[in-house]
């Protein structure tokens, strides 16, 4: 395996119902209201009626002094349980939301299989390995409380119409 693949899981637990969860993370655009790292949302092709094939541009702000913006296609939907998604542009590789019912909530286990592309990430990849895990997990956490504050302040079904997001 390349010294600038990782492979990273993250795991979120909810005591929220797997349907309002799986509302939360399947509305990409939302991110920014409510995960701190994603700055912007840019939608670049709409997906079939479950989203597949939807391609989104994400920008990140990460705990560390750098951005990154990659594309993610949606190559899965199978709803609540499963979301996946390409990952190209300045990280490569997979991403996939798995989601199951507990008996106290929900559980969301994320697997990331990425390379870097930056140049200079690849070049210090070596040496910072550890630090850019660090750093996807404190971005992953980030969200987790993000997406528990959101659950919480929207007592309203997490849908994907507009019009019910109160501002």
């Amino acid at each position: 395996m390349p010294m600038t693949h990782f492979s990273l899981v993250s795991d979120w637990h909810f005591e929220e119902p797997i349907d309002r969860v799986w509302a939360l993370i399947e509305k990409t655009e939302d991110w920014p209201l409510w995960w701190r790292a994603v700055k912007k949302v840019e939608v670049i092709r709409e997906g079939d009626a479950d989203g597949l094939g939807a391609i989104r541009r994400i920008t990140w702000a990460t705990a560390l002094p750098y951005t990154l913006t990659f594309d993610v296609e949606v190559t899965r939907v199978e709803k609540p349980d499963c979301l996946e998604g390409r990952a190209f542009g300045e990280l490569e590789g997979l991403g996939t939301w798995n989601l199951h019912d507990e008996p106290e909530g929900t559980h969301v286990r994320y697997f990331w299989r990425v390379d870097v592309t930056k140049p200079w990430m690849r070049f210090f990849a070596p040496l910072l390995a550890r630090v850019f895990t660090w750093n996807h997990h404190k971005v992953m956490e980030w969200g987790l409380e993000g997406a528990r504050k959101r659950l919480a302040e929207t007592a309203w079904p997490l849908t994907s119409c507009p019009s019910a997001h109160p501002r």
